[in-house]
C-alpha cells in the first residue's frame, strides 16, 4: 500500500506550507491568526485527480459489466446460453472490442474475472480499453449481506483484504474501482443502515486511493416501493450528508472520486411517473445541496429504466451547466437490446456491436443535452426494473 503523508494548508495565506506550518500562529505585528490544517496527500493523489478528469471527460460515461457470474448467467439464460466462462468471455468480448466504443465510453467497470481475461486471439481485455481510450476499473465489493439489529436492511462487504486486492488490481491495469451498497426506503431506512452505507463507502474509497484507485461512490437508493418522488429525495439528501461527513472523516480526496448515484424518482410502485424534467429538477436539487464541486463526476445508474427513459433523464439534467460532469455509468440501459441482438450466435456479433455504439452515443448525446428521443425503438423503451435489484 501506498503511504499516504500530510501537508499542511495556511488558510491565511491559502500556501502550502509544508509539514513545519504550527496550528494558531501569529505573524509579527499582526492581529490575524494563521491557521493551518492537515490535507491528506498520497503518492497517487495527481493521477487520482487525472484519472477521474479523464472519465468525466466532454461526451463520455462508463459502460457497467461487472455483473458477478451468477448475473451475467441470469442475462445469458435469457437469451438460451449456459452459465459457461467460454460464454461470458465471448459476450465480454464482444462489448470490449466494439470498434469506436472509445468515443463514447471513457470508462469500463470490470468483474475480477474479466479483468484477467483476454480476447480468444490472445489480446488482454485491459490492453483492448486502453487502446480506445478507455480506462479499466474494476468491481471490489463482496456483495451483500443481511445487517444485524436492523429492519431486514443488507450492509455491503469486502473491506477485509481490499487493500491488497486493490494493489493488485493496479498491477493488472485497473485504474478505477466501484463498491455498491443499497439503501433501502420501504425498510426505513434505518439510521444504523444508512451509518453503515455510508461508512464502508468512505473505507473503502480512501484504501482504494491509497492503492491507486478512484473510487466510484455508489449508495444506490432502491426503486422498491411505492412511496413519492419528495420522499425519495428526503432520503437521497440524508444518505448523501451521511457519506460525504465519513468520506471527510477518513481524509478521501474529493477531486480523485467519482460518484454513482440513483437519480430521484417516485418509487417504481408508486401510481404517479415522474417527467424527466420533473426527476432532472428534484436530483439536481439534491445534488447542489449535498455534493461539493471538488468532485469531478456524477455516473448516474440507470435503475431498472428502460434504455430511452435513463437517457431522456440524462438529457433533461444536462439542459444548462452544473458544477460537475453529470453522466452515465449505465449496465441494462447499454446492453439489453445488445444482448438481444447477440443472441449467443457469432454471426450476430456486428450488429450487436453497432447496437452498443447507438446506445453509446446516444447517452453521449444526452449528457452534452443534445439527446432525442425521435426514431428509437419500441425494444430501447421498454423498462427493466427487477425488484430489489435496480443495477
Amino acid at each position: 500500500m501506498a503511504c499516504a503523508s500530510f501537508v499542511k494548508l495556511n488558510v491565511a495565506s491559502s500556501s502550502w506550507t509544508g509539514q513545519k506550518s504550527s496550528f494558531g500562529k501569529r505573524s509579527p505585528g499582526s492581529s490575524t491568526r494563521r491557521v493551518s490544517f492537515s490535507i491528506r496527500a498520497s503518492s497517487y493523489t495527481d493521477e487520482l485527480v487525472q484519472t477521474a478528469k479523464l472519465i468525466a471527460s466532454p461526451g463520455r460515461g462508463i459502460l457497467a459489466i461487472d455483473e458477478s457470474n451468477a448475473t451475467c448467467g441470469k442475462r445469458l439464460a435469457s437469451i438460451g446460453l449456459d452459465n459457461t466462462e467460454t460464454n461470458r468471455q465471448a459476450y465480454r468480448q464482444l462489448l470490449l472490442t466494439t470498434p469506436g466504443l472509445g468515443e463514447y465510453i471513457s470508462g469500463a467497470i470490470l468483474f475480477e474475472e474479466t479483468l484477467y481475461q483476454s480476447t480468444t486471439d490472445g489480446r488482454k481485455f485491459v490492453d483492448c480499453l486502453r487502446d480506445e481510450n478507455i480506462v479499466p476499473g474494476i468491481k471490489v465489493d463482496k456483495g451483500l449481506v443481511p445487517l444485524p439489529g436492523s429492519n431486514n436492511e443488507s450492509w455491503c462487504q469486502g473491506l477485509d483484504g481490499l487493500a491488497s486486492r486493490s494493489a493488485e488490481y493496479y498491477k493488472q491495469g485497473a485504474r478505477f474501482a466501484k463498491w455498491r451498497t443499497v439503501v433501502s426506503i420501504p425498510c426505513g431506512p434505518s439510521a444504523l443502515a444508512v451509518k453503515e452505507a455510508a461508512w464502508g463507502l468512505a473505507r473503502y474509497a480512501a484504501i482504494s486511493q491509497d492503492n491507486g484507485l478512484v473510487p466510484i461512490v455508489e449508495p444506490e437508493i432502491l426503486l422498491d416501493g411505492d412511496h413519492p418522488i419528495d420522499r425519495t429525495l428526503e432520503v437521497a439528501e440524508k444518505v448523501w450528508a451521511e457519506v460525504f461527513y465519513y468520506l471527510a472523516e477518513n481524509n478521501v480526496v474529493f477531486e480523485g472520486i467519482l460518484l454513482k448515484p440513483s437519480m430521484v424518482t417516485p418509487g417504481a410502485e408508486h401510481k404517479e411517473k415522474a417527467s424527466p424534467d420533473t426527476i432532472a429538477k428534484y436530483t439536481l436539487t439534491m445534488l447542489k445541496r449535498r455534493v461539493p464541486p471538488a468532485v469531478p463526476g456524477i455516473m448516474f445508474l440507470s435503475g431498472g429504466q428502460s434504455e430511452v427513459q435513463a437517457t431522456l433523464n440524462l438529457n433533461a439534467m444536462n439542459q444548462s451547466p452544473n458544477p460537475w460532469h453529470v453522466s452515465f455509468s449505465y449496465a441494462r440501459a447499454l446492453q439489453n437490446t445488445v444482448l438481444k441482438t447477440w443472441q449467443g450466435r457469432p454471426e450476430n456479433v456486428e450488429a450487436a456491436q453497432k447496437s452498443l455504439l447507438v446506445r453509446a452515443k446516444a447517452n453521449s448525446l444526452a449528457q452534452l443535452g443534445r439527446y432525442s428521443a425521435e426514431g428509437e425503438s419500441e425494444e430501447a423503451k421498454k423498462g427493466m426494473f427487477v425488484k430489489g435489484y435496480t443495477y
